[in-house]
This record gives structure tokens, C-alpha cells and sequence, in this order.
């Protein structure tokens, strides 16, 4: 059943489900952001696919267009974030953070400074543009960086709170959305505390069978997945876990000791991303099998979304197999 705690959207699973990529929701929050004088948005050359044009439009004496010089736009952000703005920097998630690993690196996360990354059109549901756009590391080059946090929105209006949240969390930031429209699956009163998982399914009775985690839209899989694994008697929580670094371990562990059995699913590579730091808590306080559902160490390829989450198995099939498979090694 739906966790009516975590007020979700309960016409989540009609024919009518509304839609919006999480990059809207970014520029949205960016925009509500934008009554506080500090925060500056920085582009690179990208603010309409990234939605920080809304942000121009209203406040074009702190909006600053950088060009096609990521490297220099994270170094401008950095002095502005030492002078105690609050900057935005935005480009695609395979320019920014993969371009800029090493501005990041020494100018944000060695200095500790307040700068807040958007990496946009992550994931390889990018589509038609290819392995050269289809930032499938980003998760896992960022969260190896000292200091910086990692947040990956399940749906737009969880990225709009992400993104108003995130000025009042300082130091360096990594925020990572999406180009397509995906399901939207909280709502306004959903709760987003950062740092803090919360269950978006808790199948009824005492004995849950499985615990899934997932973050980002590719959790709506994970959904439809435990409503199909409901018919068949078995028990699943699916857990989002938002807020990749710092993990919300407390919560993690109850479930995983509740269920003897984990599942994490991603749109990014299993290894360094979610299933990578979900793999290394496990392993140094509760050793529970675990099954990774996410790219398989591969480059994406040009395709349309739908066929390429098929194609590298993040489908509601996946998910299903990962999970009876799992119980398999309990």
C-alpha cells in the first residue's frame, strides 16, 4: 500500500498521472530561492535547457552567463560562495560536475565553500544524444569529494524543495535532474528533510519480505514493481533515499534488519552510486544480500528513454526479478 504517512500522490498509479521533469522543478526552486539576495545563478550557456533562465528573467542582476567555460564558471562560483553568496552553477551533469571534477575538487570541496551544483539531463534517459551526454558517474565522482553532499530528486516537486532546502545546508552541493517528464509521485505536503529517507511503500501485514531503495524518477519503476510483487505475496518497503551523502543509515539499517533482504535501483552506474554506498554500509554494519538494479558498468547510446531503460534493464521486470532473486539468498 501507499505510505500515507509520506502524503504521497495517491492517483500515482492512474492512466492520468501527471508529469514534469525534475529540471522543471529545479527551476521553479531556483526561482523561490531568488527572494534571498544572496543566491546567484551562473550558466553555462545552457539556462533555458536547464530552467535557470526563469531565474534571469526576474533577477537579471544576479544571473551570470558564463559561456562554454564550465571550468571557469565553477571557479567564479566558488570566489562569489568565499564572499558569502549562495551560487547556482548549472550545465549538463556530464559537463558539470564531469567537466569541472577538478575545479570542484580544489575551488568548492577543498575550501569548503557554498556552492551548489545542478547537473542536468543525467542518467541515460537523456535518450537520443548518446554516451557522450548521458552522465552515468556523476553520483559517484561527487560523492567521493570531501565536504560535498549529493541530493537526487524523485519528481519535480521534490526538486523544487531540494533546491529552496539546499541554500539554508552550507557548503558544496550536488543536485542531479533530469531532462524527461517523469510521474509525479509526492506533493506539495510531502515531507523533504535532507539527510532523511523516508518509505513512498510499505506493503500491509508484519513480515516485509524485501526493502528497495531507489532515488531519482526511475523510484516510480520501483513502485510499480512492489505493486506487482503485492499480487504475488510479496512484501516489499520501498525506501527514497533522496539524499545520497550523507545516507540516511539509521533508517536503512532498521529496515534492512526488518527484511534480511535489499534492493537498490538507480539510473546510474551500480558502482559508486547509490548501490555502491548502500553495498558498503551493509557490509560494514549489517552483511544483508543485496541486488543492484542500475547500469551495469557499460557507456549508454543514443535511443529513445523508454527503450534505453529497457535495454539496460531498469525496468519494472528488473526490479521484479532483482527482488525475487534477493529472497533467493536470504
Amino acid at each position: 500500500m501507499l505510505n500515507s504517512d509520506a502524503k504521497l500522490n495517491h492517483n500515482i498509479f492512474s492512466r492520468h498521472i501527471d508529469e514534469a521533469p525534475t529540471r522543471d522543478g529545479f527551476g521553479k526552486g531556483l526561482l523561490e530561492a531568488g527572494s534571498e539576495k544572496n543566491v546567484i545563478a551562473l550558466s553555462a550557456d545552457l539556462e533555458e535547457s536547464t530552467r535557470c533562465h526563469w531565474f534571469a528573467k526576474v533577477y537579471p542582476e544576479r544571473f551570470i552567463e558564463c559561456g562554454v567555460a564550465e571550468q571557469g564558471m565553477v571557479t567564479i562560483a566558488a570566489g562569489l560562495a568565499i564572499s558569502g553568496k549562495i551560487p547556482f552553477v548549472n550545465s549538463y551533469a556530464n559537463f558539470c560536475p564531469g567537466r569541472t571534477w577538478e575545479q570542484v575538487r580544489t575551488t568548492a570541496c577543498y575550501n569548503n565553500a557554498n556552492v551548489k551544483i545542478a547537473g542536468h539531463h543525467a542518467g541515460i534517459s537523456v535518450g537520443p544524444d548518446g554516451a557522450t551526454h548521458q552522465a552515468t558517474e556523476d553520483i559517484a565522482i561527487m560523492r567521493a569529494l570531501p565536504n560535498m553532499k549529493v541530493i537526487v530528486p524523485c519528481d519535480a516537486i521534490e526538486a523544487q524543495k531540494a533546491v529552496v532546502s539546499s541554500t539554508q545546508i552550507y557548503g558544496p552541493m550536488y543536485l542531479r535532474f533530469q531532462r524527461e517528464k517523469t510521474p509525479i509521485m509526492t506533493t506539495k505536503e510531502t515531507p523533504f528533510v535532507f539527510g532523511k529517507a523516508y518509505p513512498m511503500w510499505i506493503s500491509s501485514g508484519k513480515n516485509i519480505d524485501v526493502l528497495i531503495i531507489s532515488a531519482g524518477p526511475i523510484i516510480y519503476n520501483a513502485l510499480l514493481a512492489a505493486k506487482e510483487l503485492e499480487r504475488e505475496k510479496i512484501k516489499t518497503v520501498v525506501l527514497n533515499s533522496h539524499t545520497i551523502k550523507p545516507l540516511d543509515e539509521k533508517e536503512i539499517l532498521k529496515w534492512a534488519k526488518k527484511t534480511g533482504a535489499v534492493v537498490t535501483v538507480e539510473e546510474h552506474n551500480i558502482i559508486g552510486g547509490l548501490g555502491g554506498v548502500v553495498s558498503e554500509l551493509l557490509s560494514e554494519k549489517m552483511p544483508t544480500p543485496l541486488e543492484r538494479v542500475g547500469i551495469k558498468d557499460v557507456f549508454g547510446e543514443s535511443g529513445q528513454p523508454e527503450e534505453l531503460i529497457k535495454k539496460y534493464h531498469l525496468d519494472v521486470k528488473d526490479v521484479i526479478s532483482a527482488v525475487k532473486k534477493v529472497i533467493k539468498r536470504k
